[in-house]
């Protein structure tokens, strides 16, 4: 039976790029089958979605060696116009593919430019909008539109061409946990009622794994040729990889087989696990304890308003140095606008703000961001130099600092990013990006510092070296407040949680707590011993090493 898509020897050069963002790729993909693509930050993964449509080379140039075939059309051939009819591509933003007002003519647009006819058009948004029970949304805006909304209403948008495969990057990395189900149990029923094949690019692996048919490592680009991708079942490809999501990760450690997708699995290979039966770990030692400190950050009783719509009612809140804070809730809950209010780009309607001490309604912008350093959900407000060296020079020159030096380059170490810095963060991926934003927040050596869904884009390992870093940061004095859906990261680094919801603090307290009590914003080594005192892999392998003394 011949695959629906075939890719033999795929090489691919993006214009004036060092070396190729793919060399030597292979790859199978059945009529019907829901695939996982893994990889590292800057593996290809993108560039391999996008050439299934013709993006690549048609929109970014450069130069592709080898073959695609997709339903029987080479991509590079067809054109990207003539591979809409076969590929809907979702990017990583909904909000970047987006053209519209409201849902319906954001549906209607695409047929409107393939000429359909207004009955068919009017059929298809009806079909459209019954099979992702969006249906309720028909006349709103886009821009009232929640994260997940949003993300439906862009597979939508796709889906009435009726394209025979469904192509999406990263869907759930700007994604509450709630809203990431929603979006996943929708691909699952398009994947399952209308036999659509689904090739998804995701970093989250704990989200998707336990959905998918099949799992597609590709390796860091290179001199010489990948081949054939590691493929297979999701537990045999996850015996084999370095990304593992912290469930794999723990069975792995305990030498669980088969490696289990889920919780329901897991949890039946913990009850036969007797080196857990009937014990309690205790807690964690080493456990960071504040002293009250004169707070970098605070907020008393503030209140905003976009155009009416309140954003926060009444939100208290302090951070002390060396405390790592992480906002949390669902997307709409408040978190960014509160970020905006501490760095001093929003003012509050009610109640005050202080920057150690003082009032940023007293304070310039600048003199606010020479103690708070801000790193938003899109770095590319952020990145306007030619090379990640300037970037990096640019800042800290505005904040009366040498260009370059030992701490400059141990940052750029840090992060990854010392082979990147003579290159152009605009050619780089949206992970890539995110950690040249981050470096540039961090250059200017701030008091405090601010981060918008930090892990957008990023792996495992690098998501690891973030929080090593971040921690690093915290024990020097500086204050750390981020906004994430990242539940893992927070178990990793969080000092404390903040639970948003509707523009108010709901629940406020120790990370380990929070987490430990949460049913959706808990960590799944939480969510596999419900035991505050396991949150994490290194919780499990610590509370290994005790007993095997």
């Amino acid at each position: 039976m011949q695959p629906l898509i075939s890719i033999e020897n795929l090489t691919y050069h993006y214009p004036d790029a060092p070396g190729p963002a793919l060399h030597g790729v292979s790859l199978e993909v059945a009529e019907g089958e829901f695939l996982l693509l893994v990889g590292e930050s800057g593996a290809g993964k993108s560039t391999l979605l996008r050439a299934l449509n013709g993006l690549v080379p048609h929109f970014y140039g450069g130069r592709i060696g080898g073959q695609v075939q997709v339903a029987g059309r080479d991509p590079t051939a067809a054109g990207t116009a003539a591979m809409s009819a076969v590929v809907g591509l979702v990017f990583q933003d909904p909000e970047a593919q987006m053209v519209a007002e409201t849902v319906e003519d954001e549906l209607a647009f695409a047929m409107e430019n393939a000429g359909l006819i207004q009955p068919l058009m009017r059929k298809r948004i009806e079909e459209v909008l019954d099979q992702l029970s969006i249906a309720h949304l028909r006349g709103r805006r886009l821009s009232t539109l929640s994260g997940g909304e949003r993300q439906r209403v862009a597979i939508g948008a796709v889906l009435t061409l009726q394209p025979r495969v469904l192509v999406l990057d990263e869907p759930t990395s700007q994604l509450d946990p709630q809203a990431a189900e929603e979006v996943l149990d929708t691909l699952v029923k398009l994947n399952q009622d209308l036999g659509l094949t689904i090739v998804l690019s995701e970093h989250r692996l704990e989200r998707v794994v336990q959905h998918v048919d099949r799992i597609a490592y590709l390796p860091p680009a290179g001199p010489t040729p990948t081949g054939p991708l590691r493929a297979g079942l999701p537990a045999d490809v996850l015996a084999h990889i370095p990304l593992l999501p912290p469930l794999a990760a723990v069975a792995r450690l305990l030498d669980w087989q088969p490696i289990p997708l889920s919780i329901k699995q897991a949890r039946r290979q913990l009850a036969a696990d007797t080196r857990f039966g009937g014990q309690e770990p205790g807690l964690r030692s080493g456990e960071q304890e504040h002293n009250l400190q004169p707070a970098t950050l605070r907020t008393e009783a503030v209140w905003f308003a976009y155009g009416g719509r309140e954003a926060l009612r009444g939100v208290t809140l302090a951070v002390q140095p060396g405390e790592v804070l992480a906002l949390m809730g669902r997307n709409g809950a408040g978190k960014t606008t509160l970020l905006k209010l501490l760095v001093g780009l929003l003012k509050p309607t009610q109640g005050r703000v202080l920057v150690a001490g003082a009032d940023t309604r007293r304070l310039t912008l600048e003199e606010i961001v020479r103690q708070v350093g801000y790193v938003p959900q899109r770095p590319d407000v952020l990145l306007f130099s030619d090379t990640v060296r300037e970037e990096l020079a640019f800042t800290r020159g505005n904040h009366s600092l040498p260009p370059g030096g030992p701490a400059v380059e141990a940052l750029l170490a840090q992060l990854d990013l010392t082979r990147y810095v003579d290159r152009d963060p605009k050619d780089l991926s949206v992970g890539e990006r995110q950690r040249v934003a981050l470096a540039a927040g961090l250059a200017a050596e701030p008091a405090a510092l601010l981060l918008d869904e930090p892990t957008r884009g990023m792996d495992y390992r690098q998501k690891a070296a973030l929080g090593r870093l971040l921690r690093t940061l915290a024990a020097a004095g500086r204050a750390i407040v981020l906004a994430t859906h990242d539940v893992e990261l927070v178990a990793e680094i969080a000092d404390t949680v903040a639970l948003m919801s509707d523009g108010q603090i709901v629940v406020h307290g120790a990370a380990r707590s929070v987490l430990a009590d949460s049913l959706v914003f808990a960590s799944q080594v939480s969510k596999l011993f419900r035991n505050p005192a396991l949150v994490t892999t290194a919780d499990v392998q610590a509370y290994l090493s005790r007993i095997a003394v």
